[in-house]
């Protein structure tokens, strides 16, 4: 039988929540390894009882400094349950969202449900201490500013993320910031609907992360596993980077090309979007020597699953005449049809 001595770190299954502190309240000083023990949710200190001696299992606390660059659709979610779970996040962002955040707190409005939690707020010019990981969740093309404006704020051992749209994201901030960098990338469908409310449609969501510094996974991994939000860790992460991409470059182009939403796409324009998600696959095998065409029946499903009012931030942003991630979504795929499209989506960027 596998014995653990009593105060040594005892790993848990991870459907089961994060590593934890085993020790005998009846003094005995063993435990069985190996044994499912699960964590209830509601209580911090949960009292179970084994074949041998009643254990008492202490949750980790979790004391790393985590900031939340952008706090839109996917920055916004992130940090309001980050917060919620409780750990110590600050967020970044500015104007009226910003003021509206620090007045009252920040608003989760899922497709039932409604809650709010307070959040600290701050511009990156007023930015303090040092974080230990920091998430970046701006669009592309403000990356490397917003790396930048962090550089006193991080170091050699701070872990950095981008979940911004885009394959080449982890490249930028390897040249732009001095951390350990994953690549990253998020399934999720969000948005800024109003000042200090983020409105999330369905239940698509995953964080995708990793990279060879397997020790900065696993802590990301442990925040993730806190706040009980779904992430996976995949081995080959420019692969798992192109999967999301081939999705969201196809029905970002398609839906802001005919000013409509994911539903109308898949039910209007099914041959079309077919022809762009084959051409995004042979652009990943010329580009990167990448197999994604069994993810193009994949990402068609996808759209049929989701809500048909689904829309994409690249076609928000044409809407209201904001700046767009058109160049890393659309003119980054040099493909026939993609730059017919892209070609038409520039004229009317610059009406």
């Amino acid at each position: 039988m596998k014995v653990a001595i009593v105060g040594t770190k005892v790993p848990i299954p991870r459907n089961f929540g994060t590593r934890t502190l085993v020790r005998a309240e009846s003094g005995m000083k063993v435990a069985i390894v190996g044994t499912k023990v699960p964590i209830p949710r509601k209580f911090s200190e949960p009292i179970l009882q084994c074949g041998l001696c009643v254990l008492k299992i202490e949750k980790e606390e979790i004391n790393m400094k985590i900031a939340i660059v952008g706090l839109g659709g996917v920055g916004g979610y992130l940090a309001a349950s980050f917060a919620k779970s409780g750990l110590h996040v600050t967020g970044f962002a500015r104007g009226k969202h910003l003021e509206a955040i620090q007045k009252e707190g920040i608003t989760i409005k899922e497709d039932e449900t409604q809650w709010s939690i307070p959040l600290h707020v701050s511009t990156l010019e007023g930015a303090e201490g040092y974080f230990d990981i920091v998430m970046f969740c701006v669009k592309s093309y403000d990356l490397q500013a917003s790396c930048k404006a962090l550089k006193n704020r991080i170091n050699a051992n701070s872990i950095l993320l981008s979940f911004s749209n885009g394959v080449n994201n982890g490249d930028m901030l390897r040249e732009y910031c001095n951390g350990r960098v994953l690549d990253a990338c998020m399934y999720i469908l969000a948005h800024r609907e109003a000042p200090g409310v983020i409105r999330k449609k369905g239940k698509v969501f995953a964080a995708l992360f990793g990279g060879e510094d397997a020790e900065a996974v696993a802590t990301v991994a442990q925040l993730f596993t806190q706040a009980a939000l779904r992430y996976k860790t995949p081995q080959n992460i420019k692969e798992a980077l192109y999967k999301k991409y081939i999705f969201i470059a196809a029905f970002a182009t398609l839906t802001t090309y005919y000013n409509t939403t994911i539903g109308e796409i898949y039910e209007k324009h099914y041959d079309e979007a077919k022809k762009l998600l084959r051409e995004i696959a042979e652009f990943a095998k010329e580009s990167e020597g990448l197999e994604l065409f069994d993810e193009v029946q994949k990402s068609l499903e996808t759209a049929r699953k989701v809500p048909y009012d689904s829309t994409t931030s690249m076609w928000l942003d044409f809407k209201n005449g904001k700046k767009t991630e058109l160049e890393s979504l659309s003119g980054y795929v040099q493909k026939p049809f993609m730059q017919k499209l892209y070609n038409e989506l520039k004229k009317r960027e610059k009406e």
